[in-house]
This record gives C-alpha cells, structure tokens and sequence, in this order.
C-alpha cells in the first residue's frame, strides 16, 4: 500500500476545511477540489482562523504541509493517497462524487464521506470498487475535536476499514468504529434524541432555549464531557454500578420522563448494558470512578471559570462572596512574622508526566499567595476597576520537595523591601502537615495605573498597610536563598 502523505478534500466548507487544517498543521499536503475557484480565498481563510489554537493545542510542531487547491476533481483523485469527501449533505451529489473520485483515484485509496447520517451503502452504489468506501464522519470543529465515527457499507472491507483507523489516529483523531451502518451513525442519533426531547420542552413552554441548555451546562454536560451516559449512572447505582442502578429506577423504561418512543426491556438488553459498564469500569470499584469523576469536574470548573462560562461562573460568584471576606489590614495587626494568608491543594490539573506539581502550577499556587496578600493590603476588584494593579517585574523559584495530588500547603509571605511603587516579596511554600519547606518564590511587583501606562505611587491606604509591614519585617532574619544566583559550582582546582 502506498504511504499516505497527500490527502484529497472534495469540497471546501467548514467541514473540509476543518479537514484540511488538522492536515496541514501535521505536515501532510493537501489538495482541495470546489467547482467554485472562489472558494479557494474562504479556504486559506478558515485555515488561517484555525491555525493559532490548533498551535496551542499541539504545542511545537514540524513544518506544515503543503495545500494545492483545484476545480478539477479527477486532478485531485489522481493525485491523492486518502480522500475525504465533504460536499453539501445531499445524497445523489455525493453518491456522484464518489462515482466520479472512484473511477479515477488508485485502487488502494480510501474514499471516506464525512457525512452526518446517509448509509454508506448507498454511497458506494454506483463504485466499481464499493470495497474502499467507508463513513469518516468528524465533528465541528473538525480541526480540534478528535472523535472519527467509522461505517461500514454492505460491500466495505474490514481491510479498509483497518487502514481508514491508523489513517485517523495518525492525526490525532480517536475512532469510533461502528460494528454496522445505521442511519444517523451513533452520535447524531443521540445528539436528534436531545433535540427533539428539547423541542418538546419548548413546545409545552416548559423553559426557555436558554433554560434547556443551562440545564445541560451546568450538569449532565460535565458528567457527559469525560464518562458519557452508561458510565455516568454505573457510578449513579453505588457499590453495585449499573446492577444496583436498574434495579434502583424502572428498568422498564415507564416512566413518564420523556415524549420520546423507547425499546422493549429486555434480559439480553439488560445483560448488554450490565456488561458493556462492567467493561468500561476496567476493574476500577465505583468509588474509584467516583474519586475520578470529581477530580476532573473540579478541574473542569476551574477551567471553566477563567473562561467565565457554565458552572465556571457560579465558581466564580461564590469566590467572589469568599473574596469579600478575606482578611484585610487594620492598624495594630500584629505582623511581626511572615503573613501567613492562603492555604491550598495540589490539583490534577498541576500534574505533570510523573505525577508531581509542574513548575508552571508552583506560580500559580504562590500566585494565590500574592492575591491574598494583595486583598490583605487593599488591592481588591474595586481598586482594579479604578485601573490600579501590580505588575510581576521579576520572579525566581527554587524548589525543595515533589508535592502530589491532593497534598495541602501553606504559603508564608515575608516582605524584603518596599517603596511608594515597588515590593519586594519572599514566598515559602510549606507542606500543611509536615511543614517541610517545599518552594521558595522570590518576586518583585510594581505598582501600574494601567490608564496612564506607567508606573505610578499606590493609593495611600495600600502603603499605610506595607509600611506597617515593611517595619515589621525588617527585624525578621532575611530569608536563607534571598537573592540566590543560579550557577554551578566551580570544581576546586587540582593540587
């Protein structure tokens, strides 16, 4: 079999185009085929558009592949090694195109439609070699979301269907391979079931379009995002899983629930779905998947927050409540020690590949800290919405001990200089229960007024509270790494 290195896109719209990127971006060339020589300009564009979070997505990537665009479609098959078909979704144009691609393109090239729900055997019909024509169906956007649903027609051969799956998971895709074709494929049969429930919602005037999707973005559409359905109510039905589920709600599917028609219960249904769980769970206990499913969701709505979407921003208004308590200065505090204002835990998130914090989640952590210690002097959303805010100048860190998951810590602050403008601060990181001194994160902050640009003198009220710090803490011993240089130490010279 020939090597696949140029793919064929017949058809240029927001699906192949989407094709076309994750191509491109993983150094394979592209030639796109559309009656229109117009398109080729809307396709440069949607590639452009696509380009900057596909980068971020991937991080460091190799050189691009090259796109050749063409409005003859018998130039693209021949050329082609792969063929994603991705015209409009009418099915006697696209049982045309493979007709057409078909009687030109190797007899080793796969031909896959992108189409959302038509039978692959139809599609196949009039190909004299129906055996390399199969369903690759992708979702929006096409470029990020990496699910392939694959179909077999009547005459599609497991051989290609084999090649078709290492084709998609060499570009970053995950395959869904169907066992058979059905119409509407797996996911767009359960994304019209939501649908038509929704629209019966609305029908009644039950809620709101805005209503009906709260009510999945704000619950089941977390669950959904990372343990689909089954898995969901397998952890749902306790110890037992999905056993204990049934047996919990009306396995017969009565209930008065939904407008839509259901299959007869089953034995053989029941055992399916049992076992189907039961495999999934890959002999992790409930409580495990438990423990999994609520890392990921606390992560989730932390992303979410930074992003001020969905559950993020409840988060985010409850941190915003906590924040108006938070601890702030008045004359007499005792701070003759290093203020000790925020405490946290290692999150999932923080990970890296051999189970510790990375360095990127230690300035994040002593980036909490040095909120904390803002809110403390003053510096709340009020003085940031007049344009007052402190810049990072410089920042160093040093680490003593590995943290993982769910370990707690303490972030000590000590002041190491001060001005009208600047401060000078020494984080510890402490272990909550060992007190073992994990990280040290010296920084300097100065004061902006990002209206004017510059750097500028804090509000008075700010530097009452430093100074009475800043007199404080000059009696306290400088911190053991202050100002620490980075070298490696010089061999003593031989005698």
């Amino acid at each position: 079999m020939t090597p696949i290195k140029t793919v064929g896109i017949a058809g240029t719209g927001l699906i192949g185009a989407g094709w076309a990127a994750r191509l491109l971006i993983r150094g394979f060339d592209v030639i796109a085929y559309d009656v229109s020589p117009a398109a080729e300009a809307r396709l440069r564009a949607a590639i452009a558009v696509a380009w900057p979070s596909m980068a971020r997505l991937l991080g460091k990537v190799g050189a691009p592949g090259t796109l050749t665009f063409t409005t003859d479609l018998a130039a693209m098959a021949a050329t082609a090694d792969f063929v994603h078909e991705a015209a409009p979704e009418r099915e006697e144009l696209k049982i045309q195109l493979f007709r057409d691609i078909d009687a030109v393109a190797r007899p080793d090239v796969i031909i896959a439609s992108s189409s959302s729900g038509f039978l692959p055997t139809r599609l196949q019909s009039a190909c004299r070699h129906p055996e390399r024509v199969i369903i690759g169906h992708p979702f929006n956007p096409v470029y990020l979301l990496p699910l392939v649903e694959t179909v077999p027609g009547e005459r599609t051969s497991a051989g290609a269907m084999d090649r078709a799956g290492q084709y998609f998971e060499s570009i970053g895709m995950h395959v869904l391979r169907l066992k058979k074709e059905i119409d509407g494929y797996i996911c767009d049969r359960l994304q019209e079931a939501l649908w038509r429930e929704a629209l019966h919602i609305l029908n009644k005037d039950i809620g709101t379009t805005g209503d009906i999707d709260d009510a999945i973005v704000y619950s089941a559409g977390m669950r959904w995002a990372f343990m689909g359905s089954f898995l969901t109510y397998h952890v749902a039905g306790g110890p037992g899983g999905m056993r204990d589920f049934i047996k919990q709600f009306d396995p017969t599917l009565e209930l008065p629930w939904t407008d839509l028609p259901f299959p007869k219960w089953n034995a053989a249904l029941e055992q399916r779905l049992v076992e189907g769980c039961d495999a999934q769970a890959a002999g992790r206990t409930v409580a495990q998947l438990e423990s999994k499913r609520n890392d990921i969701l606390v992560d989730m709505m932390k992303l979410f927050r930074q992003h001020g979407i969905g559950s993020g921003q409840v988060l985010a208004r409850e941190e915003a409540k906590s924040n108006a308590s938070f601890r702030r200065w008045v004359a007499g505090d005792d701070v003759s020690a290093p203020l000790h204002l925020w405490d946290g835990e290692v999150l999932t998130a923080w990970l890296d590949y051999n189970g510790h914090m990375t360095d990127s989640a230690y300035l994040v952590a002593f980036g909490d800290g040095l909120d904390a210690l803002f809110r403390y002097l003053g510096d709340d959303e009020a003085y940031r919405a007049a344009g007052n805010t402190f810049f990072t100048a410089e920042t160093h860190l040093n680490y003593f001990q590995e943290m993982k998951v769910g370990e707690k810590f303490r972030i000590e602050t000590q002041l190491v200089g001060c001005d009208e403008k600047r401060l000078h601060l020494f984080h510890r990181m402490l272990h909550a229960v060992t007190g073992e001194l994990v990280a040290t994160n010296e920084i300097m902050q100065l004061h902006v007024n990002q209206a004017a640009s510059k750097v500028t003198a804090m509000a008075p009220a700010l530097f009452e509270a430093l100074s009475a710090i800043w007199e404080a803490h000059q009696r306290l011993a400088a911190p053991s790494g202050l100002g620490r240089v980075m070298q490696l130490r010089k061999k003593p010279a031989a005698l």
